[in-house]
């Protein structure tokens, strides 16, 4: 498709925005554990070291974005994306450079102040924590497109409105997997 085409297409609904999240979720679970807890139990098991906190966090923050940035820059899909048929794109309707894809993902991380904020009044533990962060990210964070005063087929959520790029659903005859 041509970037003029993509502009024209309509954004992903709510409720496919959720399910796309809910996916890309399973899947990052399996890039976690190969990249992120290998390493961390091999430290710990071999060496009796444990990370701190603020480091492990740093880490992992960093091997998503490397997972998301790479995507995004290659295609303008995840593989979740991919299967829900949904595309990023920038302004121009281009597949985004390195930059936009960095702006968008800081951007699209934004739902974790509220939850540190969440955490710290309510005093949560553990797996209340993670309760949480599944309802902010699946539910509370797609609701921003709702903010979006646009044109209903055009709305976009929060973070990329900040970043200048837009998520496209693709039409079913036009989905490839790579």
């Amino acid at each position: 498709m041509t970037p003029a085409e993509l502009k024209a297409l309509p954004s992903p609904s709510f409720w496919r925005r959720v399910f796309c999240g809910l996916y890309e979720q399973l899947v990052l679970l399996g890039v976690i554990a190969l990249i992120f807890l290998l390493p961390n139990l091999g430290l710990g098991v071999l060496f009796g070291i444990a990370l701190p906190s603020w480091l492990t966090f740093l880490y992992l923050y960093m091997v998503l974005g490397i997972y998301f940035v790479w995507y995004w820059t290659k295609s303008g899909q995840t593989l979740a994306m991919q299967t829900w048929r949904i595309r990023i794109i920038g302004k121009d309707g281009h597949t985004l450079n390195r930059r936009q894809a960095s702006w968008r993902y800081m951007f699209g991380s934004l739902w974790i102040f509220p939850c540190v904020a969440l955490q710290a009044i309510f005093h949560l533990e553990k797996w209340l924590i993670i309760e949480m962060l599944f309802a902010v990210v699946l539910f509370l964070w797609p609701l921003s497109i709702f903010f979006d005063r646009k044109d209903k087929a055009l709305r976009q959520g929060l973070p990329d409105r900040l970043a200048g790029t837009r998520l496209v659903e693709l039409p079913k005859n036009l989905v490839t997997l790579k």
